[in-house]
């Protein structure tokens, strides 16, 4: 009986198959295609290989089971596995415990936070400070609590990701300038006070905004930022500097940008950078004057919403701070490494190096592309993977293409930190040289 029934309704499908209108047929079709799509689609690409680390990334890496000399992390300063910094940091932990399973309007205000944020401040010689359990959150959410819709954002078109963000979460208008030009910048300026003086009403409530970096990540160049302050003054604009490259890099003790130039820090309105480099912490802060950093407190999303730093890391931190503090020559120390191993790479075949000598990350970029951005990332791809072959640890910089306002060409990113020796150096070099060679001739 139940057969008969499965048949028939069989029947009824099939008959209504036939009858029923083209265009129904055709839509049905389209749908079941594009489900079909979804279901064998990926929304993500796996990496060609996963390169997985068993020990601490600090001054020698082991990659995959093999140690290589590290070219490739952030650490600066060499304090990632600092028995000081790693002793602080083990102390806070049985102290407080791990994490804080809340934001710092609900409980997760611990006096380890408010420790950092006076240390910071005095640190960079400022009112206030403001520390944020994530780096990339820092100036993505400083620049939407103060830039809001109908404002105006002038921002280097090398500008990182992390501010790409913070300013498409503001949804002002963004007027690109060319990188690090000045020229550019005021012509755009001007533009702007013309636009003003026929609209002096909403010129009034109206705020202007000029986003740099300190170090550019992108491109390892320095700002110039002299000339920004005399521009800032003159057209009435803020600036905000990003200074998570050259915090705890620049200047005669590490203060960045504002100490490597001799501004007066009181002329930027906000600095911002996170502790995840020269620090060898996670998180980031914001500082500057009172007023500005209190605005943060209600209006920074990332303050707001998410779990404030763990103790254990602002602790680290803290140390962190102390033994630049105490060893103000080791700035000087990695200035001079920078430069030797900058100088070293010129002139390779095939390869160009981007970037100021006293960054501490910097490019290699093809000299001539091929013509296609895959070929290119291959091309370096494998000068990466020979390199590591010879025990020299380095990596591509990386993109989301498709996200980015300005797409950086595919580059190799050179990371130097104070524990690399003279002789380190000068075989890194030479193996990127000799590999260079035989990958690109």
């Amino acid at each position: 009986m139940a057969t008969a029934t499965e048949q028939w309704v069989l029947v009824e499908m099939v008959q209504a198959l036939y009858e029923a209108p083209a265009y129904h047929l055709i839509l049905e079709g389209i749908l079941i295609l594009w489900i079909i799509r979804l279901l064998f689609s990926k929304t993500y690409k796996l990496q060609e290989r996963s390169d997985l680390t068993v020990k601490p990334p600090s001054h020698k890496i082991v990659v995959n089971g093999k140690e290589c000399i590290n070219f490739a992390s952030f650490n600066f300063l060499g304090l990632l596995d600092n028995p000081r910094v790693k002793a602080a940091a083990l102390a806070s932990l049985k102290k407080y415990g791990v994490g804080t399973c809340g934001p710092r309007g609900f409980y997760g205000t611990f006096d380890v936070h408010l420790d950092l944020e006076d240390r910071l401040a005095k640190f960079m010689k400022t009112e206030e400070a403001i520390i944020y359990s994530y780096g990339f959150a820092t100036i993505a959410s400083a620049i939407p609590a103060y830039s809001k819709r109908g404002d105006i954002v002038f921002v280097d078109r090398a500008a990182c990701f992390a501010i790409q963000k913070g300013l498409q979460a503001s949804r002002s208008d963004i007027k690109l300038f060319k990188h690090n030009d000045m020229a550019d910048l005021e012509r755009l300026l001007k533009e702007q006070e013309i636009e003003d003086q026929k609209n002096p009403r909403k010129a009034r409530v109206t705020r202007r905004f000029i986003v740099v970096e300190g170090l550019y990540m992108n491109t390892g160049t320095i700002c110039p930022l002299p000339e920004l302050v005399k521009l800032k003054y003159k057209y009435k604009a803020r600036i905000f500097l990003e200074e998570s490259l050259s915090f705890g890099v620049l200047g005669e003790h590490g203060r960045g940008v504002t100490e490597h130039y001799g501004i007066n820090i009181d002329d930027i309105d906000l600095i911002s950078a996170n502790m995840e480099n020269a620090l060898a912490s996670i998180g980031g802060f914001c500082c500057g004057r009172s007023f500005v950093i209190d605005h943060q407190r209600l209006s920074g999303q990332g303050y707001c919403f998410s779990a404030s730093l763990p103790p254990l890391l602002a602790a680290a931190a803290i140390e962190a701070l102390n033994i630049m503090e105490e060893n103000p020559g080791i700035f000087a120390v990695l200035k001079e490494k920078c430069g030797q191993i900058h100088k070293a790479l010129q002139g390779i075949s095939g390869l160009k190096v981007v970037g100021e000598s006293l960054s501490p990350a910097f490019h290699l970029q093809l000299e001539e592309s091929t013509g296609s951005r895959e070929q290119d990332v291959r091309l370096l791809q494998e000068i990466v993977d020979q390199c590591m072959n010879r025990s020299i640890a380095l990596t591509q910089a990386r993109y989301l293409e498709k996200e980015e306002k300005c797409l950086p060409p595919p580059s190799i990113r050179v990371v130097v930190t104070v524990e690399q020796t003279e002789e380190e150096l000068e075989r890194a070099a030479s193996t990127i040289k000799e590999v260079a060679q035989a990958v690109l001739l």
